[in-house]
């Protein structure tokens, strides 16, 4: 069975597309086997709502009268870098603020998606076509021309989980690791999480249409750090990180339900966000991958207590291990915590399928393969 994305988008506009999340896709495979995905559904969508460090928000603010150049700025305290045109604004989400550290970009992009006021703070060099060089000023998401996300590295597609085998705590992005392997933190949301679903990206690539903090965005280029030659298990399966996404969306169109500030504590501050993608069931080979359940996807554990760039691994484990709450690791049960919300994946991954059923939400044909040999390099310094 063979379909074309422009025969699926037909199914959608007449109102007959099949669409399932890829729970419900692993549990008929599990009881149909994987030629019932083949024949009988046309999408499978996937769900994740999790750290998502590497993103930022451009904004465009618009000029004042006299007008100024906003090159030092601050939004809430916070440092927004203003080397852009005078009025164009990029806010890291792990910027911290410089009085608290406990408050930072994440919260301020944040706060305007709720639609509380921001505080502007900035100053910049006196010109003949910029003769203002201070602006105090209050904005919201309303006042302001353009605020988009522009996220440069969004959706690794699996991630190590962590362990600690030292004798003291250790507070990381991961979480707390309690020592001598006291727990295991994982941060996958395992068969609903995107990249896995589709490990050689047959279907996602430059310019296709994704769900990113409850609007649509798109996949504007390869995230950093992309590593085209991952680690993979016998199925072809990344177990270490592979590819990443780097994504762009309206915040204008976005929802609070979906996009998070936090402080992770002895790391700092993140965004956590929501993201899905519709995996096309163009053929038998893309069901068997879009079905894969937690059972037969895998990860690396990795010890966090051997303070290394290349940190020792301790054993594989599925998705499903990880998920029921206990792992084995040196002949002893060891509690597993998530740092990615199943509850907000899995209503990612309905929602998107819900918008594919009404006919909000149209499949896209990538405008460009994502890179087949990008590899990650580190800095010796």
């Amino acid at each position: 069975m063979r379909r074309t994305i422009e025969q699926i988008n037909e199914k959608i506009a007449r109102g007959d597309v099949v669409v399932l999340t890829a729970e419900e896709a692993a549990r008929l495979r599990e009881s149909e086997g994987t030629k019932a995905i083949a024949q009988r559904v046309d999408v499978v969508t996937t769900g994740t709502f999790g750290m998502m460090c590497s993103s930022g928000l451009f904004l465009n603010t618009g000029h004042t009268d006299p007008p100024a150049k906003l090159q030092r700025v601050f939004l809430n305290g916070v440092e927004a870098h203003g080397g852009l045109a005078a009025v164009d604004l990029y806010m890291g989400a792990t910027q911290a603020s410089e009085s608290d550290p406990r408050y930072g970009g994440a919260h301020v992009i944040e706060a305007l998606l709720r639609g509380e006021r921001v505080r502007l703070s900035a100053r910049g060099a006196r010109t003949d076509c910029y003769p203002r060089e201070h602006v105090e000023a209050e904005i919201t998401l309303k006042d302001i021309n353009q605020a988009f996300l522009f996220n440069p590295r969004n959706l690794y597609q699996n991630y190590p989980a962590a362990t600690n085998s030292s004798e003291r705590v250790l507070y990381t992005y991961m979480g707390k690791l309690l020592p001598g392997y006291g727990n295991v933190m994982y941060a996958t949301s395992g068969e609903l999480s995107p990249l896995l679903k589709d490990p050689d990206l047959r279907t996602i690539g430059i310019g296709t249409r994704v769900f990113l903090g409850g609007a649509i965005g798109y996949v504007a280029w390869e995230g950093t750090q992309f590593n085209a030659s991952p680690m993979r298990d016998e199925s072809g399966l990344p177990l270490t990180p592979g590819a990443t996404l780097a994504l762009v969306g309206n915040l204008k169109e976005m929802s609070a339900e979906f996009l998070r500030a936090a402080y992770i504590p002895g790391y700092g501050i993140s965004l956590f966000l929501g993201i899905g993608t519709a995996i096309p069931i163009l053929d038998e080979d893309i069901a068997e991958s879009a079905s894969r359940p937690d059972s037969l996807i895998k990860t690396a554990i990795l010890d966090y207590g051997i303070p290394r760039r290349a940190r020792p691994r301790v054993k594989l484990v599925s998705y499903r291990e990880l998920r029921s709450g206990y792992v084995e690791i040196m002949g002893k049960p060891v509690k597993t915590g998530s740092r990615t919300s199943m509850r907000l994946s899995r209503k990612v991954a309905e929602t998107l399928r819900e918008w594919i059923r009404r006919g909000v939400f149209r499949l896209s044909e990538r405008t460009a393969p994502l890179p087949v040999d990008g590899q990650i390099r580190n800095l010796e310094a």
